[in-house]
C-alpha cells in the first residue's frame, strides 16, 4: 500500500467569519479565504511539513472554523490517491488543529504567506480512526 503523505480536507464552514486573511476578519457572505469551493473549505496539506497545497503567495490566514460533523477527510499518497477516509469523531484534531484544541468541532490553525501551518507537527494515523478505502 501506498504511504499517506497528505490529507485532503472538504470542510463545510458553519461561520467563515471566524477567519481573518491578511489580518483582515471575513465576510460571511463573500469570504476571501483561499480553497473554499462553495460552502466548503478544500485544503490538501502535506504532511510530512505542513505546507497547504496551492496556497496563493504573499497571503496569510487565521482560520477558526466550526465544522462538527460536516467534513470529510482522506489520506492520499503524493499523486491523491485517496487511501484512508476519517472514520473518527467530527474533525481529526492532531491534523487540523496543530497548536490549539478544537474539540472535535473546530479546525483551528495559522497561515503563514508561503502556505505553511504554523507549530505543525507530523500527526500520528491512528488505524483505528481512519477507514482503509484504498
Amino acid at each position: 500500500m501506498t504511504t499517506a503523505t497528505h490529507i485532503e480536507v472538504e470542510a463545510r464552514v458553519r461561520y467563515w467569519e471566524d477567519a481573518s486573511v491578511n489580518g483582515t476578519p471575513e465576510d460571511n457572505d463573500a469570504p476571501t479565504i483561499p480553497l473554499r469551493n462553495g460552502d466548503n473549505w478544500c485544503p490538501r496539506i502535506r504532511l510530512s511539513d505542513g505546507l497547504v497545497e496551492g496556497w496563493p503567495a504573499g497571503v496569510t490566514a487565521d482560520v477558526h472554523f466550526k465544522v462538527c460533523d460536516e467534513g470529510l477527510y482522506w489520506l492520499t499518497g503524493a499523486s491523491g490517491e485517496r487511501l484512508m477516509k476519517w472514520s473518527g469523531y467530527y474533525v481529526p484534531n492532531d491534523f487540523l488543529c496543530p497548536a490549539d484544541e478544537g474539540f472535535g468541532d473546530y479546525i483551528i490553525m495559522q497561515i503563514g504567506e508561503g502556505g505553511k501551518i504554523a507549530d505543525w507537527s507530523v500527526p500520528e494515523i491512528d488505524a483505528d480512526e481512519w477507514e482503509s478505502i484504498a
